[in-house]
């Protein structure tokens, strides 16, 4: 624990948040996230997983007749967490250059 806070002293603490509806693109951009940050000497904490989060829509097949016959369709949202520990004004550089894919939702908070 005395590890954890003498770095955390040191500077402040970046949270990246990433969620998207396709588990293959959250991993590779948390890996993504993970290298660049590493290669500029932070220290990374993560991928960490959160819960899926599945919504189930139940729709009715037929417009009149027919009630019991229904259809239902799942959409899961993929969550992954990332902290970095003592970062520098060369891994805020590398995190802004960063290309990730389209359809991750991005949040940084400092």
């Amino acid at each position: 624990m005395g590890r954890f806070k003498q770095i955390h002293t040191m500077s402040q603490k970046i949270r990246i948040k990433l969620k998207s509806y396709d588990h293959n693109l959250v991993e590779k951009s948390a890996e993504k996230i993970v290298k660049n940050v590493k290669a500029t000497g932070a220290i990374v904490s993560g991928p960490i997983p959160l819960p899926t989060r599945k919504r189930i829509i139940t729709v009715n097949r037929s417009t009149f007749v027919n009630k019991k016959s229904r259809e239902q369709f799942e959409i899961s949202a993929y969550k992954r967490l990332i902290d970095i520990y003592s970062s520098t004004a060369k891994t805020v550089d590398a995190l802004m250059k960063l290309e990730l894919p389209c359809g991750v939702e991005v949040e940084i908070k400092v």
